[in-house]
């Protein structure tokens, strides 16, 4: 299908070999790789470097150490063993202004037409000017953050009193807050909340806590658990809130049980946006979510369509990282140069 014409938008006239959709780490990595190839690339992104990162609390340290998340050749000096979002946000600017990275921040690609082996991608900055640029082939590096699962109430829109990203506690201070899950993300938020004058208790599916949370971490939740200082609902989930509570159902018994609320935090989890994936036919495993490609190139079903990063775990967030998805830019790139573009 041809792509329609854009009259008022800023066209560039020499196809780039390839664009990435993506300024994340595994983005970036992909950038470097490809660069380092000779190929002519960009990286375009609808909001800034490392976006999902600013998502992290505030105070996040990584399970991973700083070695594991190096990209591009550039050491990750720290003098703690494991990095704080701090200092991964500021590493990840130094890779990009170290290697001259072609990096288009706050400007949206809102679609990808395919026609004859090459790409044109519609995009649009924050201003709201449109530009059209061609390419031979497309990296989509989207990441897992394109849109939260939800708790069952919730439907398929927000609910004013349901958070499903966590930074800092202060905005919940003296308020009763439920923390839905039992992985680090709710683990982690939960302690930080107690100490810091928030009266919160946990509500998780299983009847124990997530096998990966930090080892570190553990026996500090586990002893707020044991001595009810936070409250924990097992094998239960969050049926309703009402004006100030929150109804709690065990899902082994069925009993419901009503508590004071102000907040739930949901952490839940995220799905990857597969939206532009889809458009260019790209099918996924209805089960996992993982879109049909060669883990050997990271090259899909269709021709000069490659993915990186977390969006090629699908639905489970949790098996790729930027520890093992760093590695997919040296796979992109080895296969586009030894392709004819």
């Amino acid at each position: 299908m041809t792509a329609p014409t854009m009259p008022d938008s800023i066209a560039e006239t020499e196809p780039l070999d390839v664009i990435i959709v993506g300024a994340g780490p595994c983005g970036l990595a992909v950038a470097v790789a490809v660069k380092e190839r000779g190929l002519s690339y960009a990286i375009l992104d609808r909001g800034c470097i490392t976006e999902s990162l600013t998502r992290y609390p505030s105070y996040m340290t990584f399970f991973s150490t700083a070695e594991l998340l190096e990209i591009g050749g550039v050491p990750f000096t720290i003098p703690e063993p494991k990095p704080t979002r701090r200092d991964a946000l500021a590493y990840y600017r130094k890779v990009v202004s170290h290697h001259g990275i072609d990096v288009r921040q706050y400007e949206e690609v809102t679609a990808i037409h395919r026609e004859a082996g090459a790409f044109t991608l519609d995009t649009r900055t924050r201003d709201g000017r449109e530009r059209r640029i061609a390419s031979r082939a497309v990296v989509i590096a989207t990441g897992g953050f394109g849109a939260p699962n939800r708790l069952e109430f919730e439907g398929d829109g927000p609910h004013d009193r349901v958070v499903h990203y966590y930074r800092e506690p202060y905005p919940f201070f003296d308020q009763d807050v439920i923390v839905v899950g039992g992985g680090n993300s709710a683990v982690e938020a939960a302690l930080d909340m107690y100490r810091n004058g928030v009266r919160v208790r946990m509500v998780h599916f299983a009847d124990t806590l997530d096998r990966g949370v930090k080892p570190w971490v553990r026996p500090d939740i586990e002893n707020r658990i044991a001595a009810a200082e936070i409250p924990m609902h097992w094998n239960s989930r969050v049926a309703a809130l009402g004006p100030g509570t929150a109804t709690i159902v065990d899902e082994e018994t069925g009993e419901e049980t009503e508590v004071a609320n102000h907040w739930v935090l949901a952490m839940t989890g995220w799905r990857p946006d597969a939206a532009l994936l889809t458009s260019l036919g790209v099918a996924a495993d209805p089960g996992t979510g993982i879109p049909a490609h060669d883990p050997a190139t990271m090259a899909t079903s269709i021709p000069g369509v490659y993915i990186a990063g977390v969006i090629a775990a699908g639905f489970n967030a949790n098996k790729i990282f930027i520890e093992n998805g760093r590695e997919h830019g040296a796979l992109i790139a080895a296969h586009l140069a030894g392709t004819a573009l």
